[in-house]
């Protein structure tokens, strides 16, 4: 009974599935932070320039 269980736990995959959806779902997070980073300057310069054109 016991070795049975230990032969489910050593063939499952569940955790190394979670890992590898946290590692996918990390580097998402990761590109993400990254684009946000280097255009944000950019974005504001230009909310900026479209709330000149749209204020009276």
């Amino acid at each position: 009974m016991v070795i049975e269980k230990m032969r489910s736990w050593v063939s499952s995959e569940n955790g190394a599935t979670a890992i590898e959806y946290g590692l996918i779902a990390a580097g998402i997070a990761l590109a993400i932070s990254t684009a946000v980073w280097a255009l944000g300057g950019n974005i504001v310069s230009m909310f900026d320039g479209l709330s000149g054109y749209l204020s009276p």
